[in-house]
């Protein structure tokens, strides 16, 4: 079933464009496969960014805030990199390119996510708490891209390299998931301390 993917707010494709036609920009050090292109290279495949502030055990439905925008950028028949945008006081903003497992991870999750029976809408969940990105399928294929919380039935499928005991790149409910993630944050008990 095709995702029903949101197209990004168009000043932050214009910042990607820019950053794409900046020698600047495009020479970092850091994105040599970007760097070594030939060719023209296109930013695709957008992605609203949310990040899960907190993880605690009595929540339900936990919050999220829209903090950016990713495109993976293609050049010829493969994706080379991604950028990101960021939300300024002053509207959409060109951030950075990268490189790196996420990008090819990235891919895998959306391919999987295609193939599933139900629709969803495509996102991206950061849970800064534990290091973990994650490709988020929101059941609500109408949402506004900058609302909405991760429901239940939702469908996580965490991006490589994931934490320590959460499977990545195989889907997860949220329902789920949740509670291992919460699990991961509760400190051991210290040893001869009452439990």
């Amino acid at each position: 079933m095709p995702l029903h993917a949101l197209p990004a707010p168009a000043p932050a494709l214009r910042s990607v464009l820019t950053a794409l036609s900046s020698p600047a920009a495009v020479s970092e050090d850091r994105i040599p496969a970007l760097r070594s292109v030939q060719g023209p290279v296109s930013p695709e495949a957008p992605l609203p960014v949310h990040v899960l502030d907190r993880i605690t055990p009595d929540q339900a439905c936990p919050g999220t805030r829209l903090t950016g925008w990713r495109f993976l950028i293609r050049a010829a028949d493969r994706h080379v990199a991604a950028a990101e945008t960021v939300l300024t006081p002053d509207g959409w903003a060109f951030s950075h390119f990268f490189e790196g497992p996420y990008l090819t991870s990235t891919e895998r999750a959306l391919r999987h996510a295609e193939s599933l029976a139900t629709p969803f809408q495509p996102r991206l969940l950061s849970i800064p708490e534990l290091y973990m990105l994650t490709l988020w399928l929101h059941g609500d294929t109408s949402a506004d891209a900058a609302s909405g919380v991760p429901l239940p039935n939702d469908v996580l499928i965490p991006l490589a390299p994931a934490p320590p005991g959460i499977a990545a790149d195989r889907p997860h409910r949220v329902a789920d998931l949740l509670p291992v993630m919460t699990l991961r944050l509760t400190p051991a008990p210290l040893l001869g301390s009452p439990v």
